[in-house]
């Protein structure tokens, strides 16, 4: 669902000083105390954990990055399930998608909750949730469950995405969720999952909300990728 994503890479904060006067494990780890907020990640504020960096180790083995392979094992799963039905609708469909989904948030708390943060989650949680957004396109424009021009345009924006990222990472730059993007992906999946279920006129109306986040997403991606690339002198 990303996504950029949301999952494993999330920032956190500042080192502070323990109340005894001694600093905390999180703030040795260059990471704020572990609140509610940051839990759920609705606090984003600080860098994000040098783990997550480009040049650290990939750190496969984690909590959050098992989660993560869980998550990409499962698209195929749901694309075979959803492609051999008779309409694409249907509890399992729709459960399957949502469980891959809602995987994004749990492998994100699960790095925060455990302090397992990779390189390999921050690089897979955005592939991820691309890939499952461009399976829900596959899905709904085989059935004609959305608008399909819609759908181009989701799809189209997805692939560009991708190579935008990896563009950038070429060259040293990272592209980092912002919230637009943020905001744009519970819409861009929930439009599926109830086109999934059935309400089409719900999905519809979610639909064009994300899109319209995501578009605006990519467009500031784009201007902060020329403006980092501007000023280390790069084309």
């Amino acid at each position: 669902m990303a996504g950029p994503s949301v999952g494993g890479s999330g920032r956190e904060g500042e080192l502070r000083p323990a109340a005894e006067g001694s600093i905390s494990e999180p703030a040795r780890a260059g990471r704020a105390p572990l609140t509610a907020r940051r839990l759920f990640g609705l606090d984003r504020s600080g860098p994000p954990p040098i783990e997550t960096q480009a040049g650290q180790p990939l750190r496969p083995w984690t909590i959050p990055n098992a989660i993560g392979f869980a998550r990409l094992a499962l698209i195929p799963v749901f694309l075979i399930v959803a492609l051999s039905s008779s309409d694409g609708t249907g509890a399992l469909i729709a459960i399957l998608f949502a469980v891959i989904g809602w995987g994004d948030y749990a492998d994100g708390i699960a790095a925060r909750v455990t302090g397992q943060y990779s390189r390999l989650g921050a690089l897979m949680d955005p592939v991820t949730d691309r890939l499952l957004i461009l399976s829900g396109v596959i899905v709904t424009w085989h059935f004609q469950l959305l608008p399909r021009w819609a759908l181009v345009v989701l799809a189209a924006r997805e692939l560009l995405m991708l190579v935008m990222g990896r563009y950038a990472l070429s060259r040293g730059v990272e592209l980092r969720i912002n919230w637009p993007g943020r905001l744009g992906v519970a819409p861009v999946m929930g439009s599926f999952f109830f086109a999934m279920v059935g309400l089409g006129t719900v999905a519809e109306i979610m639909l064009y909300a994300g899109l319209a986040l995501a578009l605006l997403a990519s467009f500031l991606y784009a201007r902060s990728t020329v403006q980092e690339l501007r000023s280390q002198g790069r084309p």
